[in-house]
């Protein structure tokens, strides 16, 4: 990654990710990272008084710590230019992320919102058509796709180094639900499996969206129909924490492909071992989130061989993405960063009335359209119970 002239940081706001919330601090350390965006308000919490001691303890100021998010929403909106945040960043349980991306958007500021982007196709439709009509930028932060390693991979299939695509199997396995862990007073365990926050799907929603928008991000296919087997299989459950989806693609360069993603909550003892293959007629990949530096490129006329980040025979995409040279690991906080810095330059470029140039982090991150997918994914798996149905349908 290229050194920049100093721009000064974007001003945001965060919806949700207080105290004993996990994925609030690594949104935040990764907005960081790169020195481009500044969180100056935030309401953090589902209550007022857990709100404010939320923004007390990572030092927020005190006339911008809300006890809700329409607080939030309403007198920051209202800010004089420059005052006001330039986009606000959701990271609340499902149910919310609706109506505070509604609400935000409605009020002229960009989102920057975690996924599943909504509980509804529907949903997430209005969103996306709610954005584009005002040109702000909404991004959902699918951040795998962040992956130097990652792009590098969809580089490769993009140029045809594989050949026309036959087979991708994607497999998302945890294990941190294998017991009845919400019943114990953790909340990340409570809000998942229960459908009224979380939505349609457990597993599914949470990590099985990954799944998806991992390799259509990578192989640019697109799933034409689906077939799922979802259990609960912790009793009392009453979201799905494993699924097994077979999956065919739409035809591309004359081949329908075909498709396994295996995603699971259950698999006891595993942490979180996101690895996709995708086989060509000449080739073949291999890329694993917990050995994210490198991926297995494999061939029909000689032996595997390895391709790590940081290499200088790496594709513009992959270079763009990375931040040190080889030998000096990057990992989780940097690939999501890089959704963040991508989103960061969206919105400026949005800002100054200037189109998204196709080499650049802007072209890169998961939209609106990419949540409905994978919104679309779950209700599909779900409605499918073992029968073959139409993505469209």
């Amino acid at each position: 990654m290229s050194v920049q002239q100093y721009r000064p940081p974007l001003k945001y706001a965060m919806v949700g990710g207080g105290s004993g919330s996990f994925i609030g601090a690594v949104h935040r350390k990764a907005a960081a990272l790169d020195g481009r965006a500044e969180l100056v308000a935030g309401a953090l919490s589902s209550t007022p008084e857990r709100s404010l001691a939320s923004a007390r303890e990572i030092g927020l100021d005190e006339s911008r710590s809300y006890a809700s998010w329409e607080e939030l929403i309403e007198r920051e909106s209202a800010r004089p230019e420059g005052e006001r945040p330039d986009f606000v960043s959701i990271v609340t349980p499902n149910d919310t992320h609706y109506p505070v991306a509604k609400a935000a958007l409605g009020a002229g500021l960009h989102v920057v919102c975690d996924k599943p982007f909504t509980h509804t196709v529907e949903q997430a439709a209005e969103l996306r058509d709610l954005a584009a009509g005002k040109n702000l930028v909404c991004c959902v932060t699918y951040n795998y796709s962040g992956y130097p390693m990652v792009r590098e991979a969809s580089e490769l299939v993009r140029t045809g180094a594989l050949g026309p695509i036959r087979k991708v199997h994607v497999e998302y396995h945890q294990g941190w639900l294998a017991t009845r862990l919400e019943e114990t007073g953790m909340k990340q365990a409570a809000w998942r499996t229960d459908p009224k926050r979380a939505g349609l799907g457990g597993a599914l929603g949470d990590i099985g969206t990954h799944a998806e928008q991992l390799m259509r991000f990578v192989t640019g296919l697109e799933i034409d129909t689906l077939c799922a087997d979802c259990t609960s299989f912790v009793e009392g459950r009453a979201l799905d924490d494993d699924a097994s989806v077979l999956l065919r693609f739409a035809e591309r360069d004359g081949v329908r492909a075909k498709g396994v993603m295996p995603v699971s909550q259950v698999c006891t003892g595993e942490g979180n071992p996101l690895t996709l293959r995708v086989y060509g007629e000449r080739g073949g990949l291999r890329w694993k989130q917990e050995t994210p530096e490198t991926i297995t490129l494999l061939s029909v006329d000689s032996d595997p061989r390895t391709l790590s980040r940081g290499n200088d025979t790496l594709s513009d995409r992959a270079q763009r993405a990375t931040r040190l040279p080889g030998g000096h690991p990057e990992g989780f906080i940097e690939a999501f960063a890089n959704i963040y810095l991508g989103a960061i330059e969206a919105i400026e470029l949005a800002k100054a009335g200037r189109p998204v140039p196709p080499a650049s982090l802007a072209a890169e991150i998961p939209q609106a359209q990419d949540g409905l997918e994978g919104v679309r994914f779950v209700e599909r798996c779900v409605s499918s119970d073992g029968a073959w149905v139409s993505l469209d349908a």
